[in-house]
C-alpha cells in the first residue's frame, strides 16, 4: 500500500505531497520526493511527521526506512525560509519525533545528505549509505551553524574531531570517509534493501541507539585551543566557523536538551549577523546573475558541439582544459609546433598532477587529452561553433586575428575574445559579422577560477549573449554579463584601488601594512602580493606604453617601475614588493624596497605620515563603492549584484561580506559618500569624483539594492 500526506491533514500544504510511504512486508519505506534536492521545506516536515504517525499506528510493521527520491537523500533546508518565521513543525520537532519513535527508523542515505539532511539521519537509529553518497554540514557557507542538533549529536556519534571538521569547513565527505568516521555503519550499493534488513534486525533485538542519549566524548587537553587557532588562520574574519566550534565545545559540558538550546541560540546569532546576510545574498546572487533581462524571448543559445582556442599559453591552455573538462572537443591553435607542443604538454602535466592527487584517474587524463586537438593551421577552424581568441593583449594583434577568423569561420560561429580590458566594439569592427562577436573573459588560472565575465558589444546578438552564458554554465563557471569599457567591471575597479594603494605608499604606508589590512578584511592576498604573483613586468610594460598619453594632471607613482628596474619582477624571480623564500609563497618584507619607498617620498618632497588600518580600509573600499556606482550609472553592469558576484568569484572578495556593493549598503552609503567627497576636495583626483548615482541615492535615502529593485519593477 502506498500513501501520501493527506490533503486533509491540517498541517499539510494543500497541493504538496512530497513524502510518501509504502509497506515492504513488515517494514515501512518512507520516501522524500521534493525535487530537485529534497529540501526540507514545510510540506516535507509535515509529511515526515505524518509518516511517523503512520509507523506508530500500523501494527503490521516493525520499523521504517527513510530515504530520498532521485539522486539526493536531503540536500539541506529550504533556504527561502531563512529569515522568516518557521511554520510548525520545525526540523527539531521532526527529528525528535523520529528519534523517539517506538519502532526503529533506519536512514538509507542514497545521495547527498547535507545540513538538515545529515541532521535528519542523526535522528534515525542507524544509517546505511550508498557508495556515492556524500554527507556534510555546509551551513557555515551561509553564515550559520547546524541548527537541528548537528553540533550536539555528531560529537556523540562519531567524535569531536569529525564534528568540528564538518561544521567549521562546510566540506562534505564521501560515504567511505563517513563509514570510517562512524557516521554511517555500512555502505551498500542497494542501501535501501540493506536498511530494510537492518530495521528488521533492530526490531528483532528490541533495542537500538538513540544518538541524543549517547554520552559526550572525552576531548584531549588543548584540542579546542588548537582548533580555534587553525580556524582563525583560515577563515580570514568569517565568524560562522567559530560559532560552530563554540556550539560543539559548549554542548560537551551540558545535558543534551540544554546543548540543543545552546545550539539554537548560537544559530540565531549567526542568522541575524551581517555576515549571514552577506552569504545569503551571494548564494542567491550567483543564481540572479544568470538571468538577463531585456533579451528577445524567442532567442535561444546556439549549439556548441566543437570549440577552438587561439593561443596555447597559460591562459589559452587553461581555457582549452575547461572545454575538455566539460566533454567538449576543442582545437588549440598556435603559431609554431614548438609553442603548441609546450602548451599541450602543460595541459597534460596539469591533468597528471590532478591524477597524482587522486582527483581523477589515469583513464580520465587520457579521455580529456583526447578531446584536445592541436594545430598550427587556422583553416581547420572552418567548422567549429565557437572560437575564443586568447592571444597577446594588444589591439592590433587582436584585430588582425579577428580579420582572419572572419574569413575562415562558418556563418553562425561565435567569435569570442578573452581580452581583459580592450574595446570589444573596436575588435568587432574589423569583421563582417559584429553581431557574432562577444567577450568571454576568463580569469587565470582559467581551469580553476570560476568567474566568466561575458562582455556584450553594441551589436552582439541576443542569441550570442545566451550562447556565451550557456557555455559558461556548461564549463562550470559563474557567468556575469557586462558592457564595454576599459577593464569592464572587475579590472576597472581593480585598477582604481591598486593605483591608490601605490599612492598610499608614497604618503606614508608600507606594502606589508596595506596587504595586512586587505587580508584581515578577508581578501585572499593584498594588492602588492597579488601584483607579485601576477608578475610586475606585465604592468610595467603597459605603463611604459601609456606614458606618452598620460595626463600631466594625474598623480603617477614610480615606485612600481623602480622595483621592476631593480630586477624584482615578483614571485617568478623570488621577489618583487616582497621576498619569497624558496618553496613558499609567503611574502616577507624586503629592506631594499622599504628604502626605495622612503627615498621616492623624499624625492617628491612628500611628508610621510602614519595611516591607521581604518583609513587604509576605507580608502580602498570607498574607491570600490564609488567606481561601482559609476559602472552602474553608465549601464556597464546591469545590477549591483553583478558587481558583487564578479568580485566574489573573480577576485576572492569575501563572500561573507556579500560583495562590494552589498557591503556599501550595509555599512551606509551616506558615510561612504562623505569620505569620498572629502577625499575629492583634498586631492582633486578623478578617482574620488563622487558618482552621480551615489549622490542621488544618499539624497533619496536609498540603497543600491532598493534602486535596483525599483528599476526592475
Amino acid at each position: 500500500m502506498t500513501q501520501n500526506v493527506s490533503a486533509q491533514d491540517a498541517r499539510t500544504a494543500p497541493d504538496s505531497n512530497p513524502v510518501s510511504w509504502q509497506t515492504q512486508d513488515d517494514v515501512l519505506l518512507i520516501t522524500i520526493n521534493n525535487p530537485p534536492v529534497n529540501a526540507l521545506g514545510h510540506a516535507v516536515r509535515v509529511g515526515l511527521i505524518a509518516a511517523i504517525d503512520a509507523l506508530e499506528a500500523d501494527g503490521s510493521v516493525v520499523g521504517a526506512v527513510l530515504t530520498g527520491g532521485g539522486r539526493a537523500f536531503v540536500a539541506g533546508a529550504d533556504i527561502t525560509e531563512f529569515g522568516k518565521p518557521i511554520a510548525e513543525p520545525g526540523l527539531n520537532e521532526v527529528i525528535d519525533r523520529i528519534e523517539g519513535a517506538s519502532k526503529p527508523v533506519v536512514a538509507a542515505v542514497n545521495g547527498f545528505a547535507l545540513g538538515g539532511g545529515l541532521e535528519l539521519t542523526l535522528g534515525c537509529h542507524a544509517r546505511i549509505a550508498h557508495p556515492k553518497a556524500r554527507v556534510g554540514f555546509p551551513e557555515v557557507h551561509l553564515g550559520v551553524i547546524p541548527g537541528a542538533g548537528g553540533t550536539q549529536r555528531m560529537p556523540r556519534l562519531a567524535g569531536v574531531e569529525i564534528a568540528v571538521e564538518l561544521s567549521t569547513t562546510g566540506k562534505p565527505v564521501s560515504a567511505a570517509r563517513a563509514l570510517s568516521a562512524g557516521i554511517v555503519e555500512a555502505v551498500d550499493e542497494d542501501c535501501v534493501a540493506a536498511a530494510v534488513a537492518r530495521a528488521r534486525e533492530l526490531a528483532a533485538a528490541g533495542e537500538w541507539t538513540r544518538v541524543g542519549e549517547l554520552p559526550s566524548p572525552n576531548v584531549p587537553e588543548g584540542y579546542f585551543e588548537a582548533a580555534e587557532a587553525a580556524i582563525v588562520a583560515r577563515s580570514r574574519g568569517q565568524i560562522s566557523p567559530l560559532l560552530s566550534l563554540e556550539a560543539v565545545q559548549g554542548g560537551l559540558t551540558l545535558p543534551f536538551a540544554e546543548g540543543l538550546k545552546l545550539e539554537r541560540d548560537i544559530f540565531m546569532r549567526g542568522l541575524t549577523s551581517d555576515q549571514s546576510k552577506g552569504l545569503i545574498h551571494a548564494f542567491f546572487g550567483e543564481r540572479e546573475v544568470a538571468k538577463i533581462p531585456g533579451l528577445d524571448p524567442a532567442a535561444k543559445p546556439r549549439d556548441v558541439a566543437r570549440a577552438a582556442v587561439i593561443g596555447a599559453g597559460t591562459m589559452g591552455g587553461g581555457i582549452a582544459m575547461c572545454f575538455a573538462n566539460a566533454g567538449i572537443p576543442v582545437t588549440v591553435v598556435e603559431q609554431t609546433e614548438e609553442a603548441l607542443e609546450r602548451g599541450l604538454g602543460l595541459c597534460r602535466k596539469n591533468y597528471e598532477n590532478s591524477a597524482k592527487k587522486g582527483r581523477m584517474t589515469e583513464a580520465q587524463v587520457e579521455e580529456r587529452m583526447a578531446l584536445l586537438t592541436g594545430t598550427t593551421d587556422m583553416q581547420t577552424l572552418a567548422e567549429v561553433d565557437l572560437v575564443i581568441e586568447a592571444v597577446f593583449e594588444n589591439m592590433g594583434v587582436k584585430k588582425d586575428m579577428f580579420t582572419r577568423l572572419d574569413s575562415i569561420c562558418k556563418p553562425g560561429c561565435v567569435l569570442a575574445t578573452n581580452t581583459s580590458t580592450l574595446d570589444i566594439d573596436e575588435i568587432a569592427s574589423v569583421t563582417e559579422r559584429p553581431q557574432d562577436v562577444v567577450g568571454m573573459h576568463f580569469f587565470s588560472p582559467a581551469n580553476v577560477m570560476r568567474l566568466l565575465e561575458n562582455v556584450r558589444g553594441a551589436e552582439t546578438a541576443d542569441d550570442v549573449i545566451l550562447t556565451a552564458m550557456a557555455t559558461g554554465k556548461r564549463l562550470g563557471k559563474v557567468s556575469v554579463l557586462v558592457g564595454v569599457c576599459d577593464g569592464f567591471v572587475g579590472n576597472r575597479i581593480l585598477h582604481q584601488y591598486l593605483r591608490w594603494a601605490s599612492i598610499l605608499l608614497e604618503d606614508g604606508c608600507m606594502p606589508e601594512q596595506i596587504d595586512r589590512v586587505w587580508t584581515e578584511f578577508g581578501m585572499p592576498m593584498g594588492p602588492f602580493a597579488m601584483s607579485d604573483l601576477a608578475g610586475l613586468d606585465v604592468g610595467y610594460r603597459i605603463r611604459q606604453e601609456q606614458a606618452a598619453t598620460r595626463s600631466g594632471n594625474e598623480r603617477y607613482v614610480e615606485i612600481g617601475d623602480r622595483v621592476v628596474e631593480m630586477g624584482r619582477l615578483g614571485q617568478k624571480t623570488g621577489g618583487g614588493y616582497f621576498d619569497y623564500i624558496e618553496g613558499s609563497r609567503k611574502p616577507v618584507p624586503n629592506a631594499e624596497v622599504t628604502a626605495l619607498v622612503l627615498a621616492e617620498s623624499a624625492r617628491k618632497g612628500i611628508e610621510r605620515r602614519d595611516f591607521s588600518d581604518e583609513e587604509i580600509l576605507n580608502a580602498l573600499t570607498d574607491l570600490m563603492t564609488n567606481e561601482g556606482a559609476k559602472i552602474l550609472e553608465e549601464g556597464i553592469a546591469m545590477r549591483p549584484v553583478d558587481i558583487d558576484i564578479t568580485y566574489i568569484f573573480g577576485y576572492g572578495y569575501p563572500a561573507f561580506r556579500g560583495g562590494p556593493m552589498f557591503r556599501a549598503d550595509a555599512e551606509g552609503l551616506a558615510a561612504s559618500l562623505e569620505r569620498i567627497e572629502a577625499a575629492y576636495a583634498r586631492t582633486g583626483d578623478h578617482a574620488w569624483k563622487p558618482s552621480a548615482l551615489l549622490k542621488q541615492l544618499v539624497a533619496e535615502g536609498q540603497t543600491f539594492e532598493q534602486w535596483s529593485k525599483a528599476r526592475a519593477a
